[in-house]
């Protein structure tokens, strides 16, 4: 199992994760949080799945969401569950949007990358980041790699270790404002929020 078979996972899986995803909105407190720090709506939801509950949450709170992601069943879903969002089929890795965005968000799909890819992603991020954009993400509590599940099918997944994300934030010009590994109050999820200085 290699970062390489995420996308066709994820095609293959798409149906049945949007029916079984977990919507009880226990991210509800990273994303208000989110917003609270946000200079504006724009929203750039990258891996953005079938779009249900965090896209819809969002979009919900006016949000103008693009949903970005690599897999095309998951596109066909989102625009599905959300016909007035934007959604664009394309590779997270080495995106170019020409476009920036208040909100920059990576929720359980960044972590699917490899280390290096990970490493490469923080200037896409900068890329399409406003002036004092908000970036949120996941990762691992500590470096690694690991096998996960979903919808049966095995997928990869790896983390840097917090210091190193932090070195790569300042260094594309974001700075942490916040890292909680495996927060008890959001089903153990390992968050960071940063803002963009530019």
């Amino acid at each position: 199992m290699t970062p390489d078979s995420i996308l066709t996972t994820y095609d293959h899986v798409a149906d049945g994760f949007d029916r079984r995803r977990d919507r009880t909105l226990f991210e509800r407190k990273w994303l208000d949080r989110l917003l609270a720090h946000a200079p504006g709506r724009r929203v750039l939801d990258l891996g953005c799945g079938p779009g249900r509950p965090i896209a819809a949450y969002l979009s919900d709170r006016r949000c103008e969401v693009t949903g970005v992601d690599g897999a095309s069943a998951m596109v066909a879903l989102f625009r599905h569950n959300l016909p007035r969002a934007t959604a664009v089929h394309a590779d997270m890795r080495g995106l170019k949007l020409k476009a920036v965005f208040d909100v920059i968000l990576a929720w359980n799909s960044f972590f699917h990358l490899s280390a290096d890819d990970q490493r490469g992603m923080f200037a896409t991020f900068a890329a399409h980041a406003a002036p004092r954009a908000v970036l949120m993400f996941t990762s691992g509590p500590s470096e690694g790699e690991a096998i996960g599940e979903v919808e049966g099918e095995s997928v990869f997944h790896a983390s840097l270790s917090p210091d190193e994300y932090r070195k790569l934030m300042i260094d594309a010009g974001f700075a942490p404002i916040a890292f909680v590994p495996e927060d008890p109050e959001c089903q153990g999820h390992s968050i960071w929020l940063a803002r963009y200085m530019g």
